[in-house]
């Protein structure tokens, strides 16, 4: 505060002011006020009286801004639910409320049991030659069974002296012409097609089956160079779209024929069920079971694989609120899973619905990082 004093009560003279005429004068008053602030010492007293208060309230938001509360306000940043363990593992922590939201769900992995299996190709057999070559064994059938009617009738006529010699030898000679053909048509049907297929009780309905796609018959051919012990147990399809399900099939037989392109050993399977609505023609793959101690896995559900950076993973439950990603290699289908011995071992827990939210979360954090 600036303390003016009286010029009246001031013992020093005081200060000249410059007479101006009587046009341009000042009135007393503020001729004084002039005087005072034309003073150096009054204005650097002003200016000094001014900036005091912006001062304090500088120093003062100074202060706050180093205040704990101000410090924990500002170094506050959301914490990432992605960390990684100490041997590089990811993991990602999720609270109840956020896994609810997410729709998260946990299954427990059960053990398998899985045979040895060797991996082969092939196609769907066209039932066409097959229903050809029963008609025709049918039709020689039939022409048979009525020439051998037409010999013991003209054998009976010939003995009653009431049909010629010459009759009953071409009778004699039809009878043996149908019954070759007979003979024929079954051999073309064993060589083409097997002694399990041709040599069926219930040959008509299986071919009917065949034709109408309800059944589909499958070769399947092993690589050339490719060792094999044992016949086959059974097989597992699957169609080269989709490799991740199997369509089960029953061993018939070793294939009568070698393809052309494979070169390999062939067999033939019977699908009761064409659930995948194979058609003649197609190319599948399949998984031929061979005799031979089971390998003990897990059977790893097949929900909870995801697909990431060309390999297969899933989320193991390490905790209530921590999921760790591990690599798992896929070594079969089975069924509604698959066939695992690395990277997950029965009674983990993994989580079924929710892992592609999982996988997004993780990436999420990743690229906040």
């Amino acid at each position: 505060m600036i303390i003016l004093t009286n010029p009246d009560t001031n013992p020093s003279p005081p200060t000249a002011v410059p007479s101006l005429d009587k046009k341009n004068s000042f009135p007393p008053a503020l001729s004084f006020w002039c005087s005072i602030v034309a003073r150096p010492a009054f204005v650097a007293a002003l200016l000094f009286s001014l900036a005091l208060p912006a001062c304090a309230r500088k120093d003062k938001d100074k202060d706050e801004s180093k205040s704990p509360t101000a410090e924990k306000e500002k170094t506050a940043e959301p914490e990432s639910r992605v960390k990684h363990g100490t041997n590089g593992e990811t993991i990602v922590t999720l609270d109840a409320a956020t896994q609810k939201l997410m729709g998260l769900q946990f299954s427990t992995v059960p053990s398998a049991q899985l045979s040895p299996e060797l991996k082969g190709y092939g196609r769907v057999l066209d039932p066409a030659p097959l229903v050809s070559l029963l008609a025709d064994l049918a039709a020689a059938q039939a022409a048979s069974a009525a020439s051998a009617a037409e010999l013991e009738r003209l054998k009976t006529l010939a003995a009653q002296s009431n049909a010629s010699q010459r009759s009953l030898q071409a009778a004699q000679a039809t009878a043996a012409h149908d019954q070759s053909q007979v003979e024929s048509t079954r051999l073309r049907l064993l060589s083409g097609w097997g002694p399990a297929i041709s040599g069926r009780a219930d040959l008509p309905d299986f071919v009917r089956s065949l034709g109408t796609l309800t059944t589909v018959l499958v070769q399947l051919d092993l690589p050339a160079g490719q060792p094999v012990n044992a016949l086959p147990i059974s097989a597992r399809l699957l169609t080269l779209a989709d490799e991740s399900r199997a369509l089960p099939a029953e061993f018939l037989e070793p294939a009568p024929n070698v393809d052309p392109q494979m070169q390999g050993r062939g067999f033939l399977f019977l699908a009761s069920s064409n659930s995948f609505h194979l058609a003649p023609g197609a190319a599948v793959a399949g998984l031929l079971q061979m005799p031979g101690a089971a390998q003990s896995g897990a059977d790893l559900p097949r929900d909870a694989v995801v697909r990431f950076n060309g390999a297969s993973w899933v989320y193991l439950v390490k905790s209530e609120q921590e999921f760790e990603r591990r690599e798992v290699r896929l070594s079969a289908p089975l069924g509604d899973g698959w066939f695992v011995q690395q990277g997950v071992k029965p009674e983990d827990k993994v989580v079924t619905v929710g892992a592609q939210e999982l996988l997004s979360e993780e990436l999420k954090g990743q690229a906040g990082d």
